[in-house]
Parts: structure tokens; sequence; C-alpha cells
């Protein structure tokens, strides 16, 4: 249970007691808050003993009266409105003119309720501001976590293309000054690397637009009946060219045919960066096995290579955000230190799992599991 600490300022000790008896045991859910709304309850008499408790503890939900002895109820309003306490108020009073209630608005109020009030007005207020109040928290917490992602987006994007920029700015300039020659041939090694840092920013552009679409963006999902084998054969047709290079062997081993409801570009990242990863960390002549099967609950796909391995103090950082393992046998590898993140953020939008088993040297099998009967 969450609890919402409500603040009751009136005079009149019925009324007091009455909000008390009547919240004690009420809460408030809604569609998909973790837990449900309980209350807890702080009194005032007076609008000056009420300023004291909000300096001191500061309430989520205001029940406040307009007519109180010393200073009035739009003047506390007031006082909060300047302070800029964030404060769900709801007015409770006999007395609201049209001007006190155009006032009261003014300064911040959210809610009018009316003496005498029955329970249930009382129970249908508060459950109103709390749902108010609980899509205003979530909404906050969404936009931090999109400032967050842009800053970290942009700052990795900037320190990532600032070197391979550098280096394609160099190599122009050679060729532009004919430094090595005056024939093509002579700048075939600088092309190359050119063209290589090229699909290194590109690779790095893409992972970043993969991540912020996983954290930021659900709305434009797309679920359809997907054929696993399907998938996977287009992800081994685009490592291919590099396999080749690298002399890596790709076994595609479907054990069943297995059909899945999901959204296709999940699925694509998924075998597209275990794929690619499983022939990029591999060894020249290496050889990578795609296993799809299933049992009765879930569907298991496994990718397994002969590559260089990963430690187990490596292991532990795997999955990380804008994590990359760094020695001497990965240091000639371009990466944004996403992918791995990006596939286990997938696979848990499908209430899946993944897991790693790896010894340096002898190569690593990646392990996914997903629910047969997906609920996403």
């Amino acid at each position: 249970m969450a609890e919402l600490k409500v603040l009751i300022i009136d005079d009149e000790p019925g009324i007091r007691s009455g909000v008390k008896r009547i919240l004690k045991d009420f809460h408030v859910t809604y569609p998909f808050m973790d837990e449900d709304y309980v209350f807890h309850i702080m009194e005032a008499s007076t609008g000056e003993e009420g300023i004291d408790i909000i300096e001191q503890n500061i309430p989520d939900i205001l029940l406040l009266d307009n007519k109180l002895p010393g200073i009035q109820g739009v003047d506390v309003l007031e006082i909060i409105r300047e302070k800029k306490y964030d404060i769900a108020v709801a007015m409770i009073t006999s007395y609201a003119s049209l001007d006190v209630a155009v006032r009261a608005t003014r300064d911040g109020a959210t809610d009018f309720i009316p003496k005498p009030f029955t329970p249930q007005e009382l129970k249908s207020s508060i459950e109103n501001i709390s749902k108010q109040l609980y899509l205003k928290r979530i909404t906050h917490d969404m936009n931090q976590e999109g400032k967050k992602i842009r800053y970290q987006f942009l700052s990795v994007l900037s320190h990532e293309l600032k070197a391979p920029l550098n280096a394609l700015e160099g190599y122009l300039l050679m060729m532009q000054e004919k430094q090595a020659g005056d024939r093509i041939d002579d700048y075939i090694n600088h092309i190359d690397r050119s063209l290589q840092r090229i699909q290194g920013m590109r690779n790095l552009i893409m992972d970043l637009l993969d991540f912020t679409k996983i954290r930021l963006e659900r709305k434009d999902e797309k679920i359809q009946k997907l054929n696993l084998a399907d998938v996977a054969a287009a992800a081994l047709v685009t490592v291919q060219p590099y396999a080749i290079q690298m002399e890596v062997t790709v076994n595609l081993d479907v054990k069943k045919e297995i059909i899945i409801m999901a959204d296709p570009t999940d699925i694509d990242i998924i075998f597209n960066n275990l794929t690619s990863n499983a022939v990029k960390y591999n060894k020249v002549g290496g050889k990578v096995d795609i296993i799809i099967d299933s049992d009765d609950n879930e569907v298991i796909m496994k990718f397994a290579d002969t590559g260089i391995g990963i430690s187990e103090d490596d292991r532990k950082i795997l999955f990380k955000d804008f994590m990359r393992v760094k020695n001497e046998q990965t240091r000639n590898i371009s990466g944004s230190g996403l992918g791995l993140s990006i596939v286990k953020k997938v696979v848990e939008l499908y209430f899946g799992s993944i897991t790693v088993e790896s010894k340096p040297d002898k190569g690593s099998i990646f392990t996914i599991r997903l629910p047969k009967n997906l609920k996403h």
C-alpha cells in the first residue's frame, strides 16, 4: 500500500473527526498502479496551525475550510501558491460565493466539497484527486526519464562520433591534397578504413534509435504472428557478408515450427544483435549455432559461438546501458555498448529471460526464454 498524507483544516471538530472516520479504511486503486493508495490523516483547527503543519510535513492532499478563525481558507491557499508547495487542494465550505470560488480556483484549488457532505461525496472527491496525483507523478517520472535518455543519447552520440568523424576528415584531406600519390589505388586502404568508420557510426546511430524506442516509445508496436525460423533466416542474410569475411560458419537449427505473437521489430532486434555479436566476437574460422526450440511452456532460442568468450567480471556488466567489454581482444571491434542492453529490455517486455554461459577463449552461449503464450 502507498500512503498519501491528507491534511484537514477546519474549525469544526465534528468535520475533522468525520473525515478521519470516513477515510480510515478507505483505499483507492487505479489501472496500472503497483499498489493501492491509503490515507494518513493530519488535522488543524485554524489556518495558522495548518500552515505550521504544512511547513513541517507537506501533505499530498489538503481539505480546506474557507470560513476559519484568523486567516481564511483562501489566504492559506494563496500562501501555498506563493511558496510553490505541490499540494492538491479541495475546498470544504458552505459559504462559497462566486468570488471565493474564482479566487480559490485561481490559487490552485482543484475541487469543492459542500458542507454538509456525505461519506460518498468525500470518497469520490478523494478518489478523483488521488488519481490526478498518480497520473501527475507518472507523467513527471516519464518526463524525467525522457530527459535522462535524451541526455545519454546526445552525450554518447557526440562522444562516439567525434573520433571517426575526425578520422574521416583526415582521410579526405589526405586524398584532396594527394598526399599518397595521384592514383586512386594509392588510397584503397584509406577508403577501406573510411567505410569501416562509416559502418561503425551507422551501427551506433541505429543502436541508439533502438534504445530510445524501447525505453520511451511503445505506441507504434504492431503485434502480429511471426515464424521464428523466418526471422532467424533474415538475420543470417544480414550478417552473412561479415561472416564470410571472418570465415565464420553460421548454422541455423530449427527443431520445430514456432509461431509467436510479437512486434517484428522487437524480434528482429533480438536475432540481429545476438547473431552479429556471435560473428563479430568470434575467431577467424569459428562457428555460430543458432538453435530454436520449445517445450510445453517456453520458446527457447540459443546463440552459441566459438569466439573469444567473456570473463566472469565482464559478465556482471554485460547487460548494462552503454557498457562494453574492453580488453586486448575487443580493442579493434566497434560497438555502442547498447546492443545487449537493448536485447535484455526487449526480452523483458515479453516477460522472458536472457542468460549467458561463457568461457574465455572457448566461446559463449546466450539463451533466451519467452513464454509460449505471450501476453504483451
